[in-house]
């Protein structure tokens, strides 16, 4: 099945499939487990699908310089695409800001937030590019502005 696709589109058929994949395992599981199960049965799917997939990847959060934590990433496909689960009613802002600060920190540019805790599979794909380090430095001065 061929899907409209857009030159400002990264990933297009990847991501395509992957929320694919997550509806695959919504249907089948329901709502009401937790993401753990999601995570664990959606990288079963993406194996189905001959998908290469880093499953609770460990990356490291450096600040000014100096590595303050590691934190470990729900999924990483194809080395290019942050997939973050979430079962919970409704997602909100603060889980695609969550999101956004896995990619500034891997330096990847597309993740996509997927929620399983709804009746119906929700997903966000969130892009970090020149255009969004642009707009986060902006957003970031005029915030400080006065301090």
């Amino acid at each position: 099945m061929s899907r409209p696709t857009s030159d400002k589109v990264l990933y297009p058929q990847l991501s395509y499939t992957i929320i694919a994949c997550a509806y695959e395992v919504h249907n089948s599981l329901g709502p009401g487990f937790g993401e753990d199960i999601y995570e664990n049965a959606l990288v079963r799917e993406l194996e189905i699908r001959g998908i290469p997939r880093e499953q609770q990847k460990p990356i490291q959060v450096v600040y000014k310089e100096r590595v303050v934590g590691h934190y470990r990433l729900d999924l990483v496909i194809e080395g290019k695409i942050i997939v973050e689960l979430k079962a919970v009613s409704t997602l909100t802002e603060l889980f695609k800001e969550q999101l956004l600060s896995y990619l500034k920190a891997t330096g990847l540019h597309l993740g996509i937030l997927l929620n399983f805790g709804a009746r119906r599979v929700e997903y966000h794909r969130v892009a970090y590019g020149e255009e969004e380090k642009r707009e986060w430095r902006e957003s970031a001065n005029s915030a400080n502005e006065g301090i």
